[in-house]
């Protein structure tokens, strides 16, 4: 992320916004604004419609992103993108819901962002070619890859070890992980279902298993 946004993207930041999120200009004027050099004077002047906690209203963008770097939690999230899946957007915003530290993206680098809500300016996105550079980093960094896919095999991930420092590995929706990504992976996880279907969508696995892992973890 730039140092500093450019205003256009500020204002596609704002107009992402729900109807009915945020707040009006800081009341009494410039006046009495708030000291501190986290705050935009643009925000303070015209407000805050961004889809953010209260913590960060009228914050620079790039204060934020500070700010949850001195929190972020050790779990990481990978995505295999082999087939431009749509639901890596839903992942990321999941991901800076959850707090995760860093989300992977493996294979193909482009992605839809529309479904991340712009969270993708606050949350930390890398790439990696294929599974092989994924896994190298995984290890350079001695961070088990711990696969999220229901395949002979995997453990409920209700009764799985699930580590405090990992990175959680999802596949595409339908064909779920690559062999190659399995094959990378230190321990196999799966989400106990009870209906016909045979999986659920990719984004919603993703956030259940973040929550699991802050359920058991998060302070």
């Amino acid at each position: 992320m730039d140092e500093q946004t450019p205003p256009d993207e500020r204002r596609s930041d704002q107009a992402s916004a729900q109807p009915g999120y945020g707040v009006g200009p800081w009341p009494g004027g410039p006046s009495a604004w708030p000291d501190g050099a986290q705050y935009d004077p643009e925000l303070l002047a015209v407000g805050d419609t961004r889809n953010v906690i209260d913590r960060y209203r009228y914050w620079r963008m790039e204060a934020i992103v500070a700010d949850l770097d001195t929190r972020r939690h050790p779990f990481h999230v990978a995505i295999e993108n082999w087939q431009h899946d749509m639901n890596i957007g839903s992942i990321v915003r999941s991901a800076n819901a959850f707090l995760a530290d860093t989300v992977h993206i493996i294979g193909r680098r482009r992605w839809n962002k529309r479904g991340a809500m712009v969270t993708d300016r606050y949350q930390h996105v890398v790439h990696h070619e294929d599974v092989e550079s994924f896994a190298a980093w995984a290890a350079g960094a001695g961070v088990p890859i711990i696969a999220v896919d229901n395949v002979d095999g995997a453990v409920p991930v209700d009764r799985a070890d699930l580590p405090q420092r990992c990175v959680l590995l999802f596949g595409q929706e339908g064909p779920g992980l690559s062999e190659a990504a399995l094959a990378a992976a230190s321990a196999h996880i799966e989400i106990t279902q009870y209906g016909s279907t045979r999986s659920i969508n990719a984004s919603a696995a993703a956030a259940v298993i973040m929550y699991e892992w802050c359920r058991r973890h998060a302070g």
